[in-house]
């Protein structure tokens, strides 16, 4: 009898470590994915670049890498761009080109973006887009970013005020 209780106070013990583990793991796994990042790279002698990159999910399940980008030319200090670049996953849909981006605010303002890529991508499931207009007119709150697949089709992507928050980090550094 008493080896039998030994034998399932053993099991458990094992359990709740196990469960702590995966709770552990996964809570460390959602926390890295809206940990700020603001990172600094000289691209070349004359250029500094400043990046906020994140890796977000649409509404229907695709991942997306989000990245701000701001540089700045090293010797005058001044901004060269400000831009948005969307990478979709493998999956994702392809993103035509020149459409505007649709960003709206949680008040309901909608702002747009010029895509950046004329005529062709790098790749179909890239877009690029100036933000550095809009990037100064945006609230620190959630926004919901439309990304055009037609003229009047957006697939939509929610950006946490927390990354918003990070973009702004970004615009301020010189």
């Amino acid at each position: 009898m008493l080896r039998r209780i030994l034998k399932i106070f053993w099991w458990l013990f094992l359990l709740a470590i196990l469960t702590i583990y995966i709770y552990l793991s996964l809570a460390s796994f959602t926390s890295q994915e809206l940990m700020a990042a603001v990172i600094k790279l000289e691209e070349t002698p004359k250029e500094i670049v400043y990046r906020s990159q994140q890796k977000l999910s649409d509404k229907l399940g695709h991942s997306w890498q989000v990245v701000l980008f701001k540089r700045i030319n090293s010797n005058n200090n001044e901004i060269s761009a400000i831009n948005l670049r969307l990478v979709g996953f493998p999956g994702s849909q392809e993103i035509p080109h020149p459409l505007p981006l649709k960003i709206t605010t949680d008040t309901g303002k909608v702002l747009t973006a010029p895509d950046i890529f004329i005529d062709e991508a790098p790749a179909p499931t890239i877009g690029q887009y100036d933000f550095k207009d809009v990037l100064s007119q945006l609230p620190t709150q959630d926004l919901l970013i439309g990304i055009p697949v037609g003229k009047q089709n957006f697939i939509n992507l929610a950006i946490p005020k927390q990354i918003v928050q990070e973009w702004q980090e970004v615009a301020q550094k010189s």
